[in-house]
């Protein structure tokens, strides 16, 4: 069996200029993602500085799943890759926004609204809860789990109704937090996972690391469904169409 092609895409500023934050990440957010999660998929990673910000048509045709973590720059990303990337979910590509890519052009495209929220630094404790244990997405994990320090993302959130709630977090400041939940557009699937802030060691918790990883499994594309399938054109009709 072929391994999942998973495209890494990082803004990949804050390593680069913030000295605690290099301190953390210092190959980047997106190298430690891959490493901790480890060699089971087929990883390329993609920056904001590389050419097309490295998802040129051809990278983005082989790629299964696609990972966007972003923050400091969203305004730099060009709109005709956001285009791309669109069509592609739209395609069956999956799409994971991981963090600040709340505010992501390309998730608040997906989503048609805003994306806004209630936000706070102070190195808060968060527990994030199951709360659809059954969903692949939660596949082995504890009732609930915590990070010692984060940043706190508080509602409303301003999302549509998502296909399923997977995680509501609680913060130590006593906001609360849709912090997973899924889409589907067209034939893509759509994971947003809140934590991760880039002051923070969140992306070495190993938990953290299996909710990506159950993600990616399950945002791949399994093919079309047979209403997907069916030509845009009808000649014959199922039931006969009287001559006016």
């Amino acid at each position: 069996m072929s391994k999942i092609r998973v495209t890494i895409w990082n803004e990949f500023v804050h390593e680069n200029r913030d000295e605690p934050v290099k301190k953390i990440y210092p190959d980047g957010m997106h190298k430690t993602i891959a490493k901790m999660i480890g060699d089971k998929y087929d990883y390329t990673f993609a920056t904001l500085d590389m050419p097309e910000h490295g998802l040129t048509a051809d990278v983005l045709a082989n790629t299964d799943v696609l990972t966007w973590w972003g923050h400091a720059a969203h305004a730099k990303v060009e709109d005709a890759i956001v285009d791309r990337v669109q069509q592609r979910v739209l395609e069956g590509m999956g799409l994971i926004c991981l963090h600040a890519a709340h505010y992501s052009k390309i998730f608040k495209r997906m989503m048609g609204t805003g994306c806004g929220l209630r936000w706070r630094e102070a190195k808060e404790k968060e527990r994030l809860w199951v709360v659809e244990p059954h969903h692949p997405i939660a596949k082995g994990l504890p009732q609930h789990f915590e990070l010692q320090e984060e940043e706190m993302y508080g509602e409303r959130f301003d999302i549509p109704d998502p296909d399923k709630v997977v995680f509501i977090s609680w913060f130590e400041g006593g906001e609360v937090f849709r912090s997973g939940v899924t889409y589907t557009r067209g034939q893509g699937k759509i994971f947003y996972f809140r934590p991760g802030h880039e002051t923070h060691p969140t992306y070495f918790n190993k938990t953290v690391i299996q909710v990506i990883d159950n993600a990616i499994a399950w945002a791949k594309y399994e093919g079309a469904t047979d209403v997907m399938k069916a030509a845009p054109h009808v000649p014959v009709s199922l039931e006969p169409i009287k001559p006016k």
